[in-house]
């Protein structure tokens, strides 16, 4: 998803741009004038509440607008993602938007900001008027409007500037050489967007090969991390040897040795497509990990997958991988089998409830052949991955 806020003083062009872009990435134009005027029209509860407060002469409140621009976004989850114009408008409302985006899991892209001098933007608006008929559009009511502009607007791109994604444009160049800055910072942003998929499955479910055969299917960076840890035994690393310990001793390994595997992977993975986790988020402290890790990276969870098996298939397949060369430790008795089915409903059951609360995750039937579920999860991945 692409979400972008485009910024400049009255005259600078944002009209314009906004209509090329909304255009050519499919996204969702958000003005608040705009949708206040349908909320209002629509007769809605926010709508007739805002119109309340315009009638009496006050300004609509930011607890009214970003209802709003959440209904507005969720009522437009098709769209490729959101052109917000006219906000956030004040340091405060940079704050909204941000807890904004996150609510719904997604963030903002970049901030664009059209840069044009006084005089130029007044000279525009002037020449505008002579044909627009605007009662606005003199002289004095546009340096008004330029100088309320720039006291709430400096804050505003501080606080993008801060973040790293603030990007100025010279609003002085010709519509076509705007709009071209402005699609190769687009550009930019949209090569950023990695699928990062959790795979979820009780086991026995099937979710190891199928990851692994989906990851080499998609360009995906497989992340198992009971394999990242047999990797540092086998390759005899400080951390390898940490990991024998625990393993001899028959403790758990800490999170914090996982995580720093994990980030070690994600740092290091070049020229992919994303990643798909198995066995992590394992708990709801490692789920929480798991999104800082994503974030940290200027990224977040794309799609979570819970491949459905039949408990009385799953204790079945597991009894007989028992009986091969394939045979795991924690699989070789009955009990065993029974207590890790146990530790996945008490542990793991409890990470897919909270993901539910901000993801659609996707239930898949696991039962069939191979082929038939490794269909059932490419189909759904294909889909993911033309939403972004």
């Amino acid at each position: 998803m692409l979400n972008i806020a485009l910024f400049g003083p009255p005259g600078a062009g944002k009209g314009t741009q906004s209509e090329m872009l909304i255009e050519k990435y499919k996204l969702f134009y958000i003005s608040t004038g705009d949708i206040l005027r349908k909320e209002i029209k629509e007769k809605s509860k926010l709508g007739l509440e805002a119109q309340s407060i315009i009638a009496s002469g006050g300004l609509v409140s930011d607890e009214i607008i970003v209802q709003i621009i959440e209904k507005t976004i969720k009522e437009n989850q098709e769209s490729k993602g959101f052109l917000f114009d006219g906000f956030p408008r004040t340091y405060v409302q940079a704050y909204i938007l941000e807890g904004l985006m996150i609510k719904l899991n997604t963030s903002l892209n970049c901030l664009i900001s059209l840069e044009v001098e006084e005089e130029e933007s007044v000279q525009r608006l002037l020449n505008r008027g002579k044909t627009s008929g605007r009662s606005d559009d003199s002289e004095d009511v546009i340096r008004n409007r330029l100088k309320e502009y720039h006291n709430k607007t400096l804050p505003v791109l501080k606080y993008y500037k801060d973040r790293g994604i603030y990007h100025s444009i010279n609003g002085l160049n010709t519509i076509e050489q705007v709009h071209d800055e402005i699609c190769e910072i687009l550009q930019d942003e949209l090569s950023k967007n990695l699928l990062n998929i959790v795979l979820f499955g009780y086991p026995g479910s099937g979710r190891g090969s199928q990851g692994m055969a989906l990851a080499k299917k998609f360009g995906l960076q497989y992340v198992a991390t009971g394999k990242m840890l047999e990797q540092e035994i086998e390759n005899k690393t400080e951390t390898g040897k940490r990991i024998q310990e625990l393993y001899e001793n028959g403790d758990l390994v800490p999170d914090e040795i996982v995580v720093q595997l994990i980030e070690q992977k994600i740092e290091k993975a070049k020229d992919i497509k994303g990643f798909i986790f198995k066995g992590f988020p394992r708990t709801l402290v490692q789920s929480y990990i798991l999104d800082g890790l994503l974030k940290k990276n200027n990224s977040s969870i794309s799609e979570i997958i819970d491949i459905e098996v039949p408990t009385l298939e799953l204790i079945s397949r597991l009894d007989a991988r028992s009986k091969t060369d394939r045979c795991m430790p924690y699989d070789d008795s009955t009990e065993k089998i029974v207590k890790r089915l146990q530790e996945h409903e008490n542990k793991t059951i409890p990470v897919i409830e909270k993901y539910s609360q901000t993801h659609n995750i996707k239930k898949i039937d696991g039962m069939g052949s191979f082929e038939e579920v490794f269909e059932r999860l490419s189909t759904e991945i294909e889909q993911e991955f033309r939403k972004i």
